[in-house]
């Protein structure tokens, strides 16, 4: 049974936390979709100032809409297209202070104003992406950026 617990202590020290929490909340299930569903709640949970979290799964060769929480989602993304198609087409987390400044950003919620997205690879090959958005410009520190790479790899694990 899940229960909400206090995260407590610099930055990291709560990432760490969470995603013990994750790797105990997702312990012995395999499904994908529940196991996403999942972490973008605990995630929803935890995070504050965001209004979007949530994954994007790579299905032949473009990025579609999986397990999130917040408003409706654009379903597609391109590959090298907006924050989350660069991320994958250069490998590597994006994070953008300001979304209106990056070019080809891809305005799903008008109410974002800065994302982070973190890549999901597996033997080597991009399988998604976890995307946060928030309505507040340069939300997303590089603490927050290794707090939420620690917990995507947690994640991957179970998926």
């Amino acid at each position: 049974m899940f229960s909400q617990i206090n995260y407590e202590g610099p930055v990291l020290k709560k990432y760490e936390t969470l995603s013990k929490q994750l790797d105990a909340l997702l312990e012995g299930e395999t499904d994908i979709i529940a196991n996403l569903s999942n972490a973008s709640a605990l995630l929803n949970q935890f995070l504050d100032n965001i209004n979007w979290v949530g994954f994007y799964l790579m299905k032949e060769g473009e990025l579609v809409l999986g397990p999130f929480q917040g408003l409706p989602a654009c379903v597609r993304i391109t590959v090298g297209r907006g924050v989350c198609g660069t991320a994958v087409s250069e490998r590597k987390t994006m994070l953008v202070e300001d979304v209106h400044a990056f070019p080809g950003h891809i305005a799903c919620d008008a109410a974002s104003n800065s994302e982070i997205v973190i890549p999901l690879s597996k033997n080597d090959e991009v399988i998604g992406v976890l995307d946060i958005d928030s309505p507040k410009k340069a939300r997303f520190t590089l603490e927050d950026q290794q707090g939420l790479e620690l917990f995507a790899q947690t994640l991957l694990k179970f998926i």
